[in-house]
């Protein structure tokens, strides 16, 4: 026999040593789960944790993917660079320049006599362009050298005197009716005596004006 008043089990069964989800007497407890805890849920990924990405690059960290070419050449990560092409030789032909010089005297001179001697005139003026010339010439192929420039301004003031000389020959010439070889040649001293007698001041500083004009037409052409 019950006790009085026991209550009634209104869902089958009491719990079972404290567990509050034991089944009641005659039924089948639930199983354990076992395997997955997480039921169906896919199986954990193995092997490469991303999946089917493209594996990763070994060795040259700026690898060439996809057959791209590499950014720096070569497949290597920094291509070395290459070697720096010689720089220009700077033109100091010592030799060249005092030797152009000289040359640009002579045919400077002569186209200065001429020049005075068709004219029969002094035309002190061209002496700044004889110079300018003689300097010019020697610079732009013998190079800007001290040396070169200061030859230059030496065969300027020559290149002017013996311009002078030759249109005072040619004067002369003229006036003798004889050739200008026959008193170039033949009377030097005389033409330079008459130079000198003809000479003043201002012939001096065109002369001086043909030696700065030279160095000036040096620096012009470089």
């Amino acid at each position: 026999m019950q006790p009085p008043n026991q209550p009634q089990q209104s869902y089958g069964g009491q719990p079972v040593d404290g567990n509050p989800y034991a089944a009641g007497p005659g039924a089948a407890a639930p199983a354990a789960p076992t395997g997955n805890p997480y039921g169906d849920q896919p199986p954990a990924p193995t092997g490469n944790p991303y999946g089917d990405q493209p594996p990763a690059s070994t060795g040259n960290p700026f690898g060439n993917p996809q057959g791209q070419p590499a950014p720096f050449g070569g497949g290597a990560p920094f291509a070395p660079a290459p070697p720096a092409s010689p720089a220009a030789p700077v033109r100091n032909g010592l030799a060249l320049g005092v030797l152009v010089a000289f040359g640009a005297a002579i045919v400077a001179s002569v186209l200065y006599g001429v020049l005075l001697g068709s004219i029969e005139r002094e035309f002190g003026y061209a002496a700044i362009g004889v110079g300018f010339l003689i300097g010019f010439a020697a610079a732009k192929l013998g190079g800007a050298n001290p040396v070169t420039i200061a030859a230059a301004a030496v065969f300027s003031v020559g290149a002017v005197y013996f311009g002078q000389l030759i249109g005072y020959a040619m004067v002369m010439a003229d006036a003798a009716q004889v050739s200008f070889s026959e008193v170039f040649l033949d009377h030097f001293d005389t033409v330079t005596r008459v130079w000198k007698e003809d000479a003043d001041f201002m012939r001096y500083v065109f002369i001086a004006l043909g030696a700065v004009a030279a160095i000036g037409g040096a620096r012009k052409a470089n």
